[in-house]
């Protein structure tokens, strides 16, 4: 680890910290400063961040961001821009609450749907531990700067046996300007027993300047709870976006996630799924696509705690210029997960010579009586299907741009929500456009 001693983004940060802060929060802060300054900043030496280099973040003196909406957008132009999925929208702008571009109308009775920083204190109080349990079970440096500076994020309760017919969208929306910012979005999801929901997270900017976003969302499944959870990630090309999605699973309880990320100059997303209880499941579905000099990392792991849990990852990259994609995740039985069935495929495509993947699919196995399996691919295009699709009257880069379509198809098709695939359908479309593309 690094010393977290004269980085140019801890001294800025820590000068602007507000003074005067209740006394719980000054304590989760406390601990959070105490663990950076013990433990530092990850180096390529951490196995979690061998092929991620922080170096040029910390590099930059980001200044907290402050809350100021932006006057250019409107609701109606975010809806038409980002999609309007027939629900409640959250947004923030800069990591802080933007009333006057979302909309909360509509939700059952029960369900509570805000912004963390507008509950009471004894409220916020009371859920300081789930929003830093991540940060107690696995930590790590921007963990724990999250849990330092974060003010404001999303909270969503549902009650027991409450079905969410319209999806909830979390707008996460950078307005970068001529200072650098940085935005610790923190959110927590909530799923009573029984309960069933859909939710989207929307992480974007509206120029193309630099900034920092670093959020952590919490998710809790109580028994037989059902979420289908849904993340794009287009953010600025010269930002970097970093985030942490932990999830607890009880007995019975469903969990899927759709991650799709184009955006950032680094972007890095976690995903730490622990299946508590028995006969939870869940399904990974990530699709990244690298460009440019573009660095896309994915983590995930995924813990079998209990027995008779599903766990599926498919995971796949399409790589361009001198972009890098990472998928590095791990499925953990441990003792006693009896009858445990786990499956891990990443698949990468290269489309030129420059381009690097690294796939590191982990099995780690302490109980008997399992159905384990993991397998990983690199390559390039096949020449006999471009070939094949030539001699029917294609050019090559029509060929190639029609296979690298299909490749992904099957990732596009998975997104059950209509209006938010036709979203990612074009945003895909987009991107596989400004990949460099060598034969």
């Amino acid at each position: 680890m690094n010393s977290a001693s004269q980085i140019p983004l801890l001294t800025a940060l820590q000068a602007a910290e507000p003074a005067r802060q209740p006394a719980w929060r000054r304590q989760s802060r406390d601990a959070a400063w105490q663990w950076l300054a013990k433990h530092g900043f990850p180096t390529a030496r951490d196995e979690a961040w061998k092929y991620t280099r922080v170096a040029p973040i910390l590099a930059v003196p980001f200044q907290p961001a402050a809350a100021a909406p932006n006057r250019r957008l409107s609701a109606a132009r975010l809806a038409q821009w980002l999609g309007d999925y027939g629900g409640p929208r959250l947004v923030f702008v800069n990591g802080h609450f933007a009333a006057r571009l979302s909309a909360l109308a509509g939700l059952p009775a029960g369900v509570r749907l805000g912004n963390l920083a507008a509950l009471p204190q004894a409220e916020r109080a009371a859920l300081e531990p789930l929003l830093t349990h991540s940060l107690q079970v696995a930590p790590h440096a921007f963990g724990a700067l999250n849990a330092a500076l974060g003010e404001d994020g999303a909270v969503l309760q549902i009650p027991a046996h409450c079905t969410l017919e319209r999806p909830i969208h979390l707008v996460f929306l950078a307005d970068p300007g001529a200072t650098p910012l940085a935005a610790h979005p923190r959110s927590l999801i909530q799923l009573g027993a029984g309960s069933r929901a859909s939710l989207v997270e929307s992480h974007v900017a509206s120029g193309a300047g630099g900034y920092l976003s670093n959020s952590l969302s919490e998710v809790v499944l109580e028994a037989g709870a059902t979420l289908e959870h849904y993340s794009l990630q287009d953010a600025s090309r010269s930002a970097f976006q970093l985030a942490c999605l932990d999830v607890r699973q009880a007995r019975d309880s469903r969990f899927a996630a759709h991650l799709t990320a184009c955006g950032a100059a680094i972007g890095r997303h976690e995903v730490r799924v622990a299946l508590e209880g028995p006969g939870a499941q869940v399904a990974l579905d990530g699709l990244y696509l690298p460009g440019g000099e573009q660095h896309l990392d994915n983590q995930t792991c995924i813990e079998h705690l209990a027995p008779y849990c599903t766990s599926r990852e498919r995971y796949k990259g399409v790589i361009g210029g001198r972009g890098h994609g990472v998928f590095d995740g791990r499925i953990i039985v441990h003792p006693g997960a009896v009858k445990s069935d786990a499956s891990q495929t990443i698949k990468n495509q290269l489309l030129s010579a420059t381009a690097r993947a690294n796939a590191q699919p982990r099995l780690e196995i302490f109980a008997d009586d399992v159905k384990c399996a993991h397998g990983a691919a690199v390559g390039q295009l096949d020449r006999q299907a471009i070939f094949y699709l030539r001699s029917r009257g294609l050019d090559e880069p029509a060929a190639r741009a029609l296979l690298t379509y299909a490749f992904v198809g099957e990732m596009l098709e998975a997104i059950r929500l209509a209006p938010l695939r036709s979203q990612v359908e074009r945003l895909v479309a987009a991107q596989l456009r400004g990949l460099e593309v060598t034969p």
